[in-house]
């Protein structure tokens, strides 16, 4: 039954997904443009600061937000057998939550270089809140939908919740980088300029992302 349940995947939902890729590209374009051409490039083992933080907002985004709603699309919006989709759905997580720790050692690297303390805005407070309840989020879905131990009951009760905090974990990342987007124009003292517009359409860009993946898998399978 786990392997031969059947797909209902409205034309809404396909449509959504193509747009959420449109739009991940284009924020992934955007990003690029302005770490490499305004910051100076992106380099976790550089002697330059500047190019050391970068790996940080690059790969929060492409590594851990993008990544993240790709596995979200990759289960609720592709017809496949049920275990296939259960792993392509981890395994891209688990894969954004490793690139998504060396965001976190960039950005905490870059403020040891420069004596900055760690964790004092509310941007690094919500940051690592959702990492660490995305890591959360991984293990238990590990535990309660791949492990046999787990009954169809529990597995029953638990989805809805597994759901709505993949769903909820999405948003927060997407305010975490809003927030990131913020809070460095704010340090450069960036003023109406190239640069600063290219950050806003950057920020609209990830928002706009996240919206279509969530109506993506909000039209997607039913079973």
């Amino acid at each position: 039954m786990d392997n031969m349940e059947r797909i209902i995947i409205y034309p809404t939902a396909k449509r959504a997904t193509i747009v959420a890729h449109l739009l991940g590209v284009t924020a992934i374009i955007l990003m690029l443009g302005w770490l490499l051409h305004y910051r100076g490039g992106i380099d976790l083992h550089s002697d330059n600061n500047d190019r050391v933080f970068n790996v940080h907002p690059f790969l929060m985004f492409f590594g851990f937000i993008f990544l993240a709603g790709e596995a979200m699309m990759a289960y609720k919006t592709v017809t496949a057998v049920k275990k296939v989709q259960k792993f392509v759905h981890s395994l891209i997580h688990f894969t954004a939550f490793i690139l998504g720790i060396v965001g976190i050692y960039a950005v905490f690297k870059f403020h040891k270089r420069l004596g900055i303390p760690d964790m004092y805005s509310l941007h690094s407070w919500i940051g690592m809140g959702t990492f660490c309840l995305f890591g959360l989020q991984w293990i238990f879905g590990f535990g309660y939908f791949w492990f046999p131990t787990a009954t169809m009951t529990i597995r029953t009760r638990v989805l809805p919740w597994h759901v709505y905090w993949g769903r909820a974990l999405l948003y927060m990342a997407i305010c975490t980088a809003e927030t990131g987007l913020m809070e460095k124009a704010t340090f450069m003292e960036l003023k109406h300029g190239t640069e600063s517009r290219l950050m806003n359409f950057t920020g609209l860009a990830i928002l706009l992302f996240g919206i279509a993946v969530d109506l993506s898998i909000a039209f997607g399978r039913h079973v």
